[in-house]
């Protein structure tokens, strides 16, 4: 796999890199450095990440018509599939391909890639006709996950595989398997909503209600409210993880009420 993503790799550099570098200057110094932080690593070409960030809508403010990133998606999605599997594999030694299959896709999907944008803050360096950033809001999963992709995708190119691992880990699988949302039956916000939904209760609301300690080590306190009633408190090192404790503690109460 890995000899398929270096062919791929070749490829995108000569073809897939911005023609004009003027189209660099369509983000701000400031913005490439607040990138570097997210990615955790000094960026060597700005034109991969411009592009990664160039959504189809925008192609008619430029002058160039291939700009967009979605081929950038495209390498994203493989890395992140190989990334991934490569990571369950290890984690689950003696699990079958049916279930690796399923949790990777647990992992991976639209869902999942949408609330990691939002978490790393990309919707701020998305580059979308005026138009549709009108309309644009945070529920645009589909822009999100695939600009996603394509950031990955990005990262790939400019500072090869095992960076990727370190970001996809950290941003993306860690958070995800250390709230337990990765297998279905552990999973406490599932729980709760199918509860809420067969009982014919308000859908549940989590909330962040504070935040405290170094930026490198962020505590988070997340509560959890169906209609106006708070029913769980969690904490966690990142939001997924609180909101999987207070759904935990949600769930608790609910059966000791039963």
């Amino acid at each position: 796999m890995d000899g398929i993503l270096s062919r791929i790799k070749s490829i995108f550099r000569k073809r897939g890199s911005l023609k004009s570098k003027s189209v660099r200057k369509l983000l701000t110094s400031e913005q490439f450095t607040e990138l570097e932080r997210i990615i955790g690593y000094q960026i060597k070409d700005q034109s991969h990440y411009v592009q990664a960030l160039i959504h189809r809508s925008f192609l008619e403010e430029l002058d160039e018509d291939d700009a967009s990133n979605e081929r950038l998606e495209f390498l994203g999605d493989a890395v992140l599939s190989l990334v991934t599997a490569e990571y369950l594999f290890h984690l689950y030694p003696d699990k079958d391909e049916g279930f690796l299959t399923k949790v990777r896709a647990k992992i991976v999907n639209r869902n999942s890639l949408a609330e990691s944008a939002e978490e790393i803050g990309l919707v701020k360096f998305l580059l979308i006709n005026q138009n549709l950033s009108n309309t644009f809001s945070r529920g645009a999963k589909t822009v999100l996950s695939d600009a996603f992709e394509a950031l990955v995708g990005a990262l790939y190119l400019d500072q090869g595989l095992e960076a990727c691992r370190v970001f996809i880990r950290k941003v993306l699988i860690d958070p995800i398997v250390e709230a337990g949302e990765h297998l279905i039956d552990e999973n406490y916000k599932s729980q709760l909503l199918e509860y809420a939904q067969a009982n014919k209760l308000d859908l549940p609301d989590y909330r962040v209600v504070k935040e405290e300690g170094p930026q490198h080590d962020r505590i988070f306190t997340v509560q959890v409210s169906v209609g106006d009633n708070i029913i769980g408190i969690g904490k966690g090192k990142n939001k997924k993880t609180a909101e999987q404790n207070a759904a935990k503690k949600a769930m608790e109460k609910i059966h000791k009420s039963q």
